[in-house]
């Protein structure tokens, strides 16, 4: 495994002498309007596994992206290699139908220390949620990006990350009521405590997100990467181009269902990825 490689694979040519946060910021930056939060190896019949090296092969040289145990496990080995003082975490993502942080701490994230501050960096959840640059771990700080505001709450035993949004367009009336546009303005999007965790605390949740048929990632194929102006998802057979307006105070989210003869080319064109097995899309 190589760093050039990867800052090739990102289009990261600056210098990277310096460790300070403006490096990191563009190297998270760059990850995410690069490589796609994906799970699209559980419906091609692939093993997705926490091996460091093959982890490298797929997101690098083979240009294809991953999910967050994926991710944030070759961003965080990225950060060591560079020198940054980084520590690994795991989170609780917050599900809708229990109105509750889900019981499963399996969303990996990373903590940065840069002179005396820490930093949250997260480069793999995706859509309307992910956040392109690092979020300084202060309790109640409004940190605004493209998104929207985000903010991280101490609640004594845990942190929360939460993000207030824009109201949804939705040209197409097809999917005005469509469960794949959020409509919450403020909602919560994981916790996390601060207790490090090590390659071995997520080998058995990678193996029940990619196996359990409750898993959302065994009943959707998800596929999505940040642009200029909103982003792209493809998640089942509905693809979605979203621009963020934040003058207008709303992310318009053009959504169409597109057909079977239509998916490799969208992965292609719109995502850069080239599948070597074929994509077996689930119908609900």
């Amino acid at each position: 495994m190589d760093l050039d490689e990867y800052f090739k694979r990102i289009g990261f040519y600056a210098s990277c002498d310096k460790l300070d946060l403006a490096t990191l910021k563009l190297i998270h930056r760059q990850h995410v309007m690069s490589i796609p939060f994906e799970n699209l190896s559980i419906h091609c019949g692939e093993r997705i596994t926490m091996d460091l090296e093959v982890i490298f092969n797929k997101v690098v040289r083979s240009s294809r992206g991953g999910w967050c145990l994926e991710n944030n496990s070759l961003f965080g080995w990225v950060l060591r290699q560079m020198g940054f003082n980084t520590t690994t975490l795991s989170s609780r993502v917050f599900n809708s139908f229990l109105n509750d942080f889900g019981p499963l701490d399996s969303h990996l994230i990373n903590k940065v220390n840069i002179d005396g501050k820490a930093y949250i960096t997260d480069v793999s959840f995706g859509v309307s949620s992910q956040v392109r640059e690092p979020l300084e771990l202060i309790s109640g700080k409004e940190q605004p990006q493209a998104a929207g505001v985000f903010r991280l709450i101490d609640k004594g035993e845990m942190w929360v990350l939460e993000k207030t949004g824009r109201k949804p367009e939705v040209p197409n009336p097809e999917f005005a009521t469509s469960s794949l546009v959020s409509r919450k303005e403020t909602k919560q999007i994981y916790c996390f405590t601060l207790e490090p965790r090590g390659v071995d605390h997520f080998v058995d949740k990678c193996h029940r997100l990619q196996t359990d048929p409750t898993s959302l990632f065994t009943n959707k194929s998800i596929c999505s990467l940040q642009t200029p102006t909103g982003f792209r998802a493809l998640i089942g057979k509905t693809y979605s181009e979203v621009t963020f307006k934040p003058e207008e105070g709303v992310d318009v989210l053009d959504m169409r269902d597109i057909s079977d003869d239509e998916i490799e080319e969208i992965l292609m064109e719109k995502f850069n990825i080239k599948l070597q097995n074929k994509l077996k899309i689930l119908v609900a």
